[in-house]
């Protein structure tokens, strides 16, 4: 059996800052002072993701690519109004509404910076979407998108009435990329996320993918790089007591996004000190 040079990833030995809730973030969509060319990539990155599931397997998607610039700060006053079809509140399904309450209360370590998004609105007659950057010394390392869809009739494919859709993009070492068994070990990355934040699921499906790139004629200064991209899909269940909780499954997808962006694991029991990390364009 080949073993793994892979071990989990470690790109800084310190922690500081509290967690924060997902709700503290910008209600813009897209960052607001990005350029135009870098929100159509993430808009490019986010169709990529959400082309994971209708009928339970992965659609061909776009690559995605993190955008360049420097975004509102997360906690930026009045929310800017999204530019979408206005939806009576009393039509939304009450179950709906809960468990997009339950994403946005979800706790997130300090290095990521999150924020609603569009959701898409063509796979399910409810969704609701979260992007994300991990930014470590001012540097964004990793970016990931999770969307929740809702079927109030039920999709067979999903074996319930909700799917979680997350798509997750990160920086790794070259020669990373080149170990046999990553794409099993990317894989494992979140089914051990969801075990350890008791996030109960059922229907698993996903892919991960290494993209390395090196650099040629007078480029060839340049060092190689590689990414590591995995996009997967879930079906959240309810616990013994009939009731599902979002919040988890939110928490997970972070947590996967720093593994793969090199971050390691939060101690257990372990208090963070404060910090601004997560709170992007704040002095």
């Amino acid at each position: 059996m080949h073993d793994s040079s892979i071990a989990t990833p470690s790109r800084i030995l310190r922690y500081s800052g509290s967690d924060r809730p997902a709700c503290r973030m910008n209600h813009t969509g897209v960052c607001g002072t990005v350029s135009p060319r870098a929100a159509r990539r993430k808009a490019e990155s986010w169709r990529a993701a959400v082309g994971l599931l209708v009928t339970g397997t992965i659609l061909p998607g776009v690559t995605a690519c993190r955008g360049a610039g420097i975004a509102e700060p997360a906690y930026s006053g009045p929310m800017a109004a999204r530019q979408e079809p206005r939806v009576d509140p009393s039509a939304v399904p009450e179950e709906f509404r809960v468990a997009v309450e339950q994403m946005r209360a979800a706790r997130l370590r300090p290095e990521i910076f999150c924020e609603e998004m569009p959701a898409p609105q063509r796979i399910a007659p409810y969704a609701s979407a979260l992007s994300a950057d991990v930014t470590v010394d001012g540097e964004d390392v990793g970016t990931g998108r999770i969307v929740l869809l809702h079927d109030p009739a039920g999709n067979d494919a999903w074996a319930g009435t909700f799917r979680c859709v997350a798509y997750a993009r990160a920086e790794i070492d070259p020669e990373m990329a080149n170990d046999p068994l990553l794409g099993e070990v990317g894989w494992s990355w979140l089914s051990e996320a969801l075990d350890a934040h008791g996030a109960l699921y059922a229907a698993p499906s996903g892919t991960v993918t290494k993209v390395s790139s090196e650099s040629f004629g007078s480029m060839a200064d340049e060092d190689a790089t590689a990414q590591l991209e995995i996009r997967a899909s879930w079906t959240p269940a309810a616990g013994d007591d009939g009731l599902m909780d979002l919040g988890p499954h939110v928490e997970a997808w972070a947590e996967l996004l720093c593994t793969a962006s090199g971050l390691p694991p939060v101690p257990e029991g372990v208090t963070s000190m404060p910090s601004r990390r997560g709170q992007r364009g704040r002095s």
